[in-house]
């Protein structure tokens, strides 16, 4: 197995084509790439979200396991 190689690329442009149609394959296309950036910006927030945040030094702050958390 030696991975994806030119051919392949070809072959599964050509099936595209026979399965979607020429037309259909821009909005697929389009929706595919919004479906991505929603995913990206997901991935972001949930990052944003993390309870361990860097400080400007680098270090981690983890929160304390005994701290009573009352939100």
């Amino acid at each position: 197995m030696g991975g994806l190689q030119g051919w392949h690329l070809v072959i599964i442009i050509v099936l595209a084509l026979l399965l979607f149609g020429a037309p259909k394959l821009p909005g697929l296309a389009r929706s595919m790439g919004q479906s991505l950036r929603i995913f990206k910006s997901e991935v972001r927030q949930m990052k944003d979200d993390d309870p361990k945040s860097e400080t400007v030094d680098g270090t981690v702050n983890e929160p304390n396991p005994n701290e009573k958390n009352n939100s």
